[in-house]
């Protein structure tokens, strides 16, 4: 897909806010890849190049655009990564962020490692293994779509830095259960553009 047609696609997620000619090449590689990819493995049950668009990286980028600067490089982990949404989209659109990817499928992890390297990124990790394995923190952390929500919610809590943000990208009907779950300080749930239900839903950290 060309990058004019991704930026028009892109718009309704990014506000003002503008990617560069190198973003959207990126953004136009990680869909070659990620087709290519889908084809023998499973990584996501959107298939169609402009869906995949406004689905998986309109969605990413509009919860960077939210909460994170440009220049931002602070830590961030996206927990139960997949096929790298939305940590990859937010370690594109602000490149000095440090990223961790929490992957424990190998095929998965894998994919990860590969779009890493083919998109030319620096100061990515893509771990293998469960988030209950890993050992730091981060003054961001990521949730979207995962298996076991409910369960996982505690964990994923625990890796936020004191004074931190985690940032979940959930069904709205999902979102009680989210603060039940896991007390503190939410922001109101924030509707995620073009999507049926689908909502922001950040914490911040005591």
């Amino acid at each position: 897909m060309d990058s004019a047609r991704i930026a028009e696609l892109l718009r309704p997620y990014l506000g003002e806010r503008e990617l560069t000619a190198a973003q959207l090449l990126q953004i136009s590689t990680y869909i070659n890849i990620l087709t290519k990819w889908n084809e023998k493995t499973n990584l996501t049950a959107i298939r169609e190049p402009e869906e995949m668009v406004r689905r998986h990286f309109g969605e990413s980028l509009f919860a960077a655009a939210a909460w994170l600067e440009p220049d931002t490089a602070i830590h961030a982990i996206d927990v139960g990564s997949g096929a790298g949404f939305p940590g990859l989209p937010l370690k594109i659109y602000a490149p000095q962020l440090r990223l961790t990817l929490i992957e424990a499928h190998s095929k998965k992890n894998t994919f990860l490692r590969e779009a890493i390297r083919a998109l030319g990124l620096s100061g990515v990790d893509a771990y293998l293994g469960r988030a209950e394995q890993y050992d730091r923190k981060a003054e961001l952390v990521t949730l979207r779509a995962v298996e076991k929500f409910e369960s996982m919610l505690p964990v994923v809590g625990g890796l936020v830095e004191e004074g931190g943000r985690l940032a979940l990208m959930i069904g709205s009907s999902q979102a009680a259960a989210a603060k039940e779950i896991l007390p503190g300080a939410w922001a109101d749930p924030v509707a995620l553009p073009d999507s049926e239900g689908r909502v922001l839903l950040v914490r911040r950290a005591n």
